[in-house]
């Protein structure tokens, strides 16, 4: 039940059509880093594919928001739950994160700073549980740009309650990973066509930047 070792695959290029032509406002939106730990990120090979496009990637998108004044929010699930906090999820994936705090730890390259927030998760959405809707309406956001892994689990999940909360809600194609090819593909496809805007790092940097410039 455990997560079993993810095998090397090229990050998507191209991207499924949109249904809507949302764009991302730094004055309206929040990023969220979603889920990436030392326990998830180890599944990936290090040095291959799409590890080091997640990253790279990941690490741009953090660096152009906090430069434009966007939080930047992070989720990550606690090590050493008991089966009552593990719930439904023990019986798919067994106990999850361990006892080891570095495990439940973010990736150092991606460590949150300070004015950064960290929400404790619990379930795929990182709605449920963690005070991210009320920190995003105390905030005055109703937007947020996802990063993170699994695409097609958790990003796609909190992409898709995000959306019947009538949040606006960009899916980095390209700063995202998954099981597969074919699990990363159903997860742009499917926030594409029902709930989100697909968009690759590149895309979401220059639009956040021109709806600065007022361009």
């Amino acid at each position: 039940m455990a997560i079993p070792p993810i095998q090397p695959y090229p990050m998507p290029s191209d991207l499924p059509a949109n249904r809507v032509g949302w764009r991302p406002d730094p004055r309206r939106t929040v990023l969220l880093v979603h889920d990436m730990q030392n326990y998830f990120l180890r599944a990936f090979t290090p040095g291959q594919s799409p590890l080091v496009e997640l990253m790279s990637n990941v690490l741009a998108l953090r660096e152009r928001c906090a430069d434009l004044g966007v939080p930047v929010v992070y989720s990550a699930q606690p090590g050493g739950q008991s089966t009552e906090e593990r719930g439904l999820l023990l019986d798919f994936w067994g106990g999850g994160i361990g006892h080891d705090p570095q495990e439940a730890q973010i990736v150092d390259e991606l460590a949150p700073r300070p004015g950064d927030v960290l929400l404790t998760k619990w379930r795929y959405s990182a709605y449920q549980r963690t005070g991210l809707a009320e920190l995003m309406a105390a905030q005055g956001r109703d937007q947020l740009v996802i990063c993170g892994i699994y695409a097609h689990i958790g990003v796609l999940m909190t992409a898709c309650e995000a959306f019947m909360r009538d949040v606006q809600t960009f899916v980095v194609a390209d700063a995202v990973a998954d099981f597969s090819a074919d699990h990363h593909r159903m997860a742009l496809t499917y926030a594409a066509e029902r709930c989100a805007v697909t968009v690759t790092t590149r895309q979401v940097s220059r639009a956040l930047a021109q709806e600065v410039a007022g361009v």
